[in-house]
Parts: structure tokens; C-alpha cells; sequence
């Protein structure tokens, strides 16, 4: 291979941030350079990475339900292994990421829904899980999820630069060049890097848990607000901006401050399914949980579809010029960083998964089944790498949009009268919205990757390749992972792994097929986003995963995207720098590369956290791991109140270091 040296850069142009045309963009490594990327080290240490944070994710989901995204702990362990090494170029480290990331993403689809099988297992005896069943599933789900982006790419992530920010993408980009170029971007990066790190050992839950970093206040008529109090989502709030972290927020702020209130007051003292003991009797966390969970799911349903059809010309077109790339010689025509896989060798894969799907007797979906999951898939990962290019990969309803998906095929499956009450039934709509649900959240994970690309100047079509070798890597490893799991702490019960997706993934399936699903609840969240799409002109999409998701997560998210804003206000008229960067997109840079290094700290100790939780447990036997090294609780013992005051004051302090680092760091 020829070798070119990409020009001296101090970092990221500051078009990375700017509302460009994707074509004008001039990456890091320019398109005429060619340096190693798709090599056998780069490859080896991706499918490790890989396997570890596939593992990793699945306990810390099955335990919590929440995955944390390991694009960016990826890319940073690509840079330092690269810098031990002493070989190794940023493309290569690109490659790393791109491969290591794919076992998070595959590792939240099957844990969203395949352990529904262990769940009704213990009371049908009938339904048997084995470990080429999940793998199968994992495998096809995940090579599907990259197969249908690849022809959204140069939408998604090319003309719709700066309109969609890919926060996680973004911040990767920033982690490889910092590690590059080194200096002081580096320094501050690897400064939030530590910082994240630090406080996600003190204050996480299964940490030391020093304070309390999820405080919330309770307020009349069971209504709530409360905060995540986390660097990765104050990061990734900093880095999408105020528009749609306000957004988001709304959306979360109307489910907790009005929909729980007034679904408070209209149970009253009756038992509304589907809870079983009367609404009066309910906290706020089991209302959301029992009811507004399937208001969200409406929504995100509805606001995906409509988000479908916008995009239908632009996936019209997207197919067009894929068609055109494959007359074109291999895409020979094109320069290096705008070739993908051919649009024909994309669809022949995706058939013949299809017919592979309708013929193995593992996954008895049946010829229905094979066309709807080629059908939702391309459906939901269109929606999802949408979704991700707002608000990350971290918090991407995944889960709302597989019930969406389950919803819909257990009707289908009831109308064409397949529904036999057999177990048979259930497994088959299972396997439709597992595949589902694995392709979304490996869609989300590679539009995230291949924004990194596109900024650092990757080839397209060597990083569909490594997503893909990934996919097959961590899906070969999940189904013993799974199995492993089930047999030593119970996937599904009280004092095991509880699945909390899982568990709502089963109640589902059984409440359409067997005619008891909150309908009513559905809808209103159809209403809801209708209203805000329709008459208030907003992105129904991100309000909709507002309502989905727990206020907790939107508080944080919407701090940081004010300190943006604020931010913006204080220097947008503050004219250029010595070097004729304007001093509000070098400061932007700034907060972008310190809130990066918070997210990367955070997310990277998230998960080691959780590979130290599962090999104590393992070891000892102890029924919470955890447990044997909290601090914090004694001191919320002897000091009620203590633990939700200190984490307040802390989070305050992380704020102000970003916001110095920001407009007082020195990044040149």
C-alpha cells in the first residue's frame, strides 16, 4: 500500500462543527493520502475489544438494563495501545474503535429481548435456548443493522453534516486526534478522560458509591424531578447543544410532571393494568414504569414513522447513487472516503439472511417472519441512526422501538391467525423483534462510527468490514454468555439479573397475543407526538425519547446543553484568533474535547466496573459483588440526606472545570 502522510494539523478543522455540504469537508487524513487502516493488528486488538465489552455490557445490562456505549473507551484504548506499541496509525486506531465498538451494540440488542426465552423457559418447559440459537439471532441482527446504513451513509452522515451532531461520533474523532497530535489537545482531553474516570469510581452505584449521583425530589401528586448526575451525560449534553437537549427534556419533564400526576389521580384507588395493586399504592418510578413506558413506546413508534417518511426522498436517493456506485467500476470513480460497499453486495446479503432466517428450524419465524424483520430492520435502523446522530448512542430508545416492533408482529401474527397459543407463536414474534432490536442498536453504533470516519478521513467501505467482522466476533460469544449467566445467577428473577427490557419485552408479546396490551396508554403516545410534530412543529423524534426515557437522564443532559449555549452567548461577537479561528469555535473546541475525554473516562470505567462486578462474583459467589466495597452507604447512614447533597455540590464543581476548561484552557 501506498503511503502518504496526512498534512501537520493541529486538530479537527473547525468545519467539524459547522452546517457544510458534506462533499466540501476537508478531513484530518485528506482523501488522496493512503495509510494503513484494514491491517491484522488493527484487526486482532478490535476483535478483543470486541468480545471483553460484548461481555461486559451484557452483565451490566441484564443487571441495571442500561449498556454503556463503548465506542469512545474503544478509541482510547486504541490510542494508548498504539502509543505502547509505538505503531500504528490514526486510521488504524479508527479501525480498532470501529471493530471494538460493535460487541456494546450487540450486546444491548440480545439483552433487550433474548433472555425473554430463559423468562418463560422456567414455566414452559417446551421452550429450550441453546447457545447457536442466540448466536444465530445476534449474528443476523448485527449484520443486518450495518447493512441497511450503509446505503443511508452518505445522507445521514455527509449531507446532513452539522445538522445531526453524533455527539459519541464526534467525541471519538476528537479522542484519535488528540492522541495523534498530542500538545496541549491531548492534555486536555486525557485531563476529562481522568476526570471522568475518578468520578465514576467514587460515585458510581456499584463503585464506591461515595454519594448519591442519582438524586431526586419528590413533588406533589407523585410527580418527580431528579438528575443522573454523570460526566458522560453532562458531555454528551455539551456536545448535541440546547436545542435538543431542551427538547428531550421536554419531553421527559411532561411524563414526570404532568402524565404521572394525572394518571395518578384517574386510578385513584383502582388496580389499572397493567399493574397488579391499585394506582394509590404506586411510587412514581412504578407508574412510569408500568404506564408511561408504553406512552413513550407510542410515541417514538409514531415519530419514527413520520421521521420515515420524511426521509423517503433522501433514501430514494441515497439508493440511487449506490446503484450508480456499483456501474462505477467498484466506485472507483469516487474518492477514497466516500466509497462504500456496492449497493448489489449489500442486498445479496440482506436476501440471503432473509431466506437463512425463513429456512433454519432455530429461529421458527417462517417466510411472514423473514420478510417483516427485512421490512422493521431497514424501518428501525433508519430511525435509529437518526436518533443517534442527536443523542448518542447511549441513550438510544432501542427498547421503545423493539416494542413498536413486537406490537406490530404480534398483530400481524393474531390477524393472519397464527396465533395458536402455542409457545411456538411466541418465540417466532420474539425472534422478529430480537432481530430487530439488534440491528437498531448496531445501526446506531455504526452511523456513530462512520461519523468518526468521515471526520478523520476512514475508507467507508474498510470500516463496513470491520463492523461487520465485530458483529460475527461478539455475536459467537453471546449465546454462552448468556447461557453462563442464566445458570449462575438467574436471568429474570428477584434476586438475580433482573432484565428489566427482557421482562417488558415478554409482557408485551403476551399481552397483544393474548388480547390485554394498555392500548389506551399506546395511544397516547401516538397523540402526543402527532401534537408536537403536527401543530408545535417540533422534532416529535426527540421529544418522544424525552417521554421514553427517565428524567434523570434528560436533567444532565440539558445542563450541559445550556452551558453550550451559554457558552455561544459569551463569545459568538468576540471576533478571530491569531491563527483566523474564530475565538467562539476555538472555545467550542475547548468544552467539545474536555466534555469527550468526560464521556470517554466515564464510559471506559462503566465498563471495567462491570467485567470487575462479574469476575468477583464468579469468584466469591456473592449475591451482590458490589456491595463488598460501598462506602457511601454508611456514610448516608450516619448522615441522612448527605450522600444527595455532596453529589449535588459535586456535580456543580464538574461543571464549573468544564466550563473553565472551555474559556480558560490553554488547547493550542
Amino acid at each position: 500500500m501506498a503511503s502518504a502522510d496526512p498534512p501537520a494539523r493541529k486538530g479537527l478543522p473547525p468545519e467539524a462543527y459547522e452546517v457544510v455540504p458534506g462533499e466540501s469537508y476537508r478531513p484530518y487524513v485528506p482523501p488522496e493520502s493512503s495509510i494503513a487502516e484494514l491491517t491484522v493488528k488493527a484487526v486482532l486488538i478490535g476483535l478483543l475489544l470486541a468480545v471483553v465489552f460484548g461481555a461486559a455490557n451484557a452483565y451490566l445490562g441484564l443487571r441495571v438494563g442500561l449498556t454503556v456505549s463503548a465506542s469512545i473507551p474503544a478509541a482510547v484504548m486504541a490510542v494508548a495501545i498504539f502509543r505502547v506499541i509505538r505503531r500504528g496509525s490514526i486510521l488504524e486506531t479508527n479501525m480498532v474503535q470501529t471493530i471494538g465498538s460493535a460487541g456494546e451494540s450487540v450486546a444491548a440488542g440480545v439483552i433487550f429481548t433474548l433472555p425473554a426465552l430463559f423468562i418463560w423457559q422456567r414455566s414452559d418447559p417446551t421452550i429450550v435456548v441453546d447457545l447457536l440459537q442466540v448466536s444465530v439471532i445476534a449474528a443476523f441482527g448485527g449484520l443486518l443493522g450495518v447493512l441497511f446504513m450503509i446505503p443511508l451513509r452518505r445522507y445521514l452522515i455527509s449531507r446532513e453534516h452539522g445538522k445531526l451532531p453524533y455527539p459519541e461520533g464526534t467525541a471519538c474523532a476528537e479522542v484519535q486526534v488528540a492522541g495523534e497530535v498530542g500538545g496541549g489537545k491531548a492534555r486536555l482531553l486525557f485531563s476529562g478522560l481522568g476526570l471522568g474516570a475518578l468520578y465514576q469510581v467514587l460515585a458510581n452505584r456499584s463503585g464506591l458509591a461515595l454519594w448519591n449521583e442519582s438524586p431526586s425530589l419528590p413533588l406533589p401528586k407523585k410527580a418527580e424531578i431528579g438528575g443522573d448526575f454523570t460526566p458522560e451525560l453532562l458531555g454528551v449534553g455539551f456536545i448535541i447543544g440546547p436545542r435538543i437537549a431542551a427538547i428531550m427534556f421536554g419531553g421527559s419533564a411532561l411524563a414526570w410532571l404532568i402524565l404521572i400526576p394525572a394518571i395518578n389521580m384517574w386510578g385513584g384507588d383502582d388496580t389499572v393494568y397493567p399493574a397488579s395493586i391499585a394506582m394509590s399504592a404506586l411510587g412514581s418510578g412504578e407508574i412510569w414504569n408500568s404506564y408511561i413506558r408504553y406512552v413513550g413506546a407510542g410515541a417514538v413508534g409514531f415519530a419514527g414513522i413520520v421521521t420515515l417518511l420524511k426521509s423517503l426522498p433522501t433514501i430514494i436517493e441515497s439508493f440511487r447513487l449506490g446503484i450508480g456506485q456499483v456501474g462505477a467500476s467498484g466506485g472507483g470513480e469516487l474518492p477514497r472516503t466516500q466509497q462504500d460497499l456496492p449497493l448489489k453486495l449489500v442486498m445479496g446479503l440482506a436476501a440471503l439472511m432473509a431466506i437463512a432466517l425463513w429456512l433454519w428450524p432455530g429461529v421458527p419465524v417462517g417466510l411472514l417472519g423473514a420478510v417483516l424483520i427485512v421490512i422493521f430492520s431497514f424501518f428501525f435502523v433508519t430511525v435509529s441512526s437518526r436518533i443517534v446522530g442527536l443523542i448518542g448512542s447511549s441513550s438510544n430508545p432501542v427498547s421503545g422501538m423493539t416494542i413498536a416492533a413486537l406490537i406490530l408482529t404480534s398483530l400481524i401474527w393474531v390477524a393472519l391467525g397464527l396465533n395458536d397459543g402455542s409457545a411456538t407463536a411466541k418465540v417466532a414474534v420474539l425472534a422478529v423483534g430480537a432481530v430487530v432490536c439488534i440491528s437498531a442498536a448496531v445501526a446506531g453504533d455504526t452511523s456513530q462510527d462512520l461519523k468518526t470516519g468521515f471526520l478523520v478521513g476512514a475508507t467507508p467501505k474498510r470500516m463496513q468490514v470491520g463492523e461487520m467482522m465485530g458483529v460475527l466476533a461478539s455475536a459467537a460469544v453471546m449465546g454462552g454468555v448468556l447461557v453462563v449467566l442464566n445458570e449462575s445467577y438467574g436471568i429474570g428473577t428477584v434476586d438475580g439479573l433482573a432484565a428489566p427490557q427482557a421482562t417488558l419485552m415478554s409482557l408485551v408479546i403476551d399481552g397483544v397475543l393474548n388480547a390485554s396490551l394498555p392500548w389506551g396508554f399506546v395511544l397516547l403516545g401516538v397523540a402526543i407526538a402527532a401534537i408536537a410534530e403536527f401543530v408545535f412543529k417540533l422534532p416529535s423524534l426527540a421529544l418522544a425519547v424525552g417521554v421514553y426515557l427517565p428524567v434523570s437522564l434528560m436533567t444532565p443532559i440539558l445542563v450541559g446543553g445550556l452551558m453550550r449555549r451559554a457558552l455561544t452567548k459569551k463569545y459568538e461577537d468576540k471576533g478571530e484568533t491569531e491563527d483566523g479561528v474564530s475565538i467562539l469555535a476555538e472555545r467550542r473546541e475547548r468544552g467539545v474535547l474536555f466534555a469527550s475525554g468526560l464521556i470517554a473516562g466515564a464510559a471506559l470505567v462503566g465498563v471495567l466496573i462491570g467485567g470487575v462486578i462479574y469476575a468477583v462474583a464468579n469468584r466469591t459467589g456473592h449475591e451482590d459483588p458490589a456491595s463488598i466495597w460501598h462506602v457511601g452507604h454508611g456514610w448516608s447512614e450516619l448522615f441522612p440526606g448527605s450522600g444527595v447533597a455532596f453529589g449535588t455540590l459535586v456535580f456543580a464543581g464538574l461543571c464549573a472545570l468544564l466550563w473553565r476548561a472551555a474559556t480558560r484552557g490553554d488547547a493550542t
